[in-house]
């Protein structure tokens, strides 16, 4: 029996999955994080949220799967979200979506609830990461069709601006990863807010 240590498999994932907003690139990145206990899944989100958060960085769980054994973890900078989420754009947006007008820890509440109780994946998700609120609002009028090119989500808008966004963020990742596996820790890597 091979034996695996959860929390370099739970770091390796946040670090893989999460490497442009540890940069300050993105304001929150999600990850699937398959897990043997739902204790030790909060240990390891609560440990982190903590070490990351004189980054200003928060990390917490938004839905759990006992019976899969899986979640969904959050990575973001609250600060940044904020920022973004109130625009009367992405205000406008929330609200037209069913949100109540709430502080950034509600409409977390609010997306968390979507992602346990709604039989298709809350696709207004993508605000929440800091894709173009043009490209939430064309996947969803789109059925996902229609794009102008596609990589970490689906564009609508310019592709050549997109695509080196695109490429920025694929840079960060293979290096955030690569200097991971040299051993330089998650703190290190964290851009501060």
């Amino acid at each position: 029996m091979v034996s695996v240590d959860i929390s370099r498999t739970f770091e390796a994932a946040l670090v893989r999955q999460c490497a442009p907003t540890l940069a300050g690139m993105k304001p929150g990145s999600i990850f699937c994080f398959k897990h043997f206990s739902s204790e030790t899944l909060r240990q390891k989100t609560s440990q982190w949220n903590e070490q990351l958060a004189p980054f200003g960085l928060s990390v917490r769980i938004l839905l759990e799967r006992p019976d899969s054994g899986s979640a969904i973890v959050y990575v973001y900078r609250p600060s940044h979200l904020k920022r973004i989420l109130s625009g009367n754009a992405y205000r406008k947006f929330l609200s037209e979506a069913g949100y109540e007008d709430a502080d950034l820890d509600g409409l977390l509440e609010q997306l968390a609830y979507r992602l346990r109780t709604q039989a298709e994946f809350p696709h207004e998700i993508g605000v929440f990461l800091g894709y173009p609120l043009r490209d939430v609002i064309g996947f969803i009028e789109n059925r996902g069709r229609n794009f102008t090119c596609c990589g970490f989500w689906k564009s609508y808008g310019d592709p050549a601006e997109t695509q080196a966004y695109f490429a920025r963020c694929r840079r960060c990742i293979q290096t955030y990863v690569a200097m991971f596996e040299q051993g330089i820790p998650i703190e290190r890597l964290a851009v501060p807010a």
